[in-house]
């Protein structure tokens, strides 16, 4: 997730997408994601297995900031908010 472009990026796990972005972006959750405005879904990947997703997390937050910014714009090179296409 991200507040915009050249602001904050944000990387998490859920069982459940649609809902904790929904969360984001209504700020149910005093925290982080409301503190710097992160509210725009710009990339994901989906798991079977939680065990997974926690593995690759780990591996992302350790990337610097440019290849995270490449791995977005390889699937998404506008930024557009995917939430949208979530439900």
């Amino acid at each position: 997730m991200a507040s915009k472009r050249s602001g904050t990026l944000y990387l998490g796990v859920t069982n459940d997408i649609a809902r904790r972005v929904y969360e984001h972006k209504s700020k149910q959750n005093v925290g982080f994601t409301s503190r710097y405005g992160v509210d725009r879904l710009v990339w994901y990947e989906p798991f079977a297995d939680i065990r997974d997703a926690i593995d690759r997390e780990k591996v992302l937050k350790k990337w610097r900031r440019a290849w995270k910014i490449t791995l977005i714009e390889g699937t998404n090179p506008e930024w557009k908010d995917l939430y949208e296409g979530l439900a």
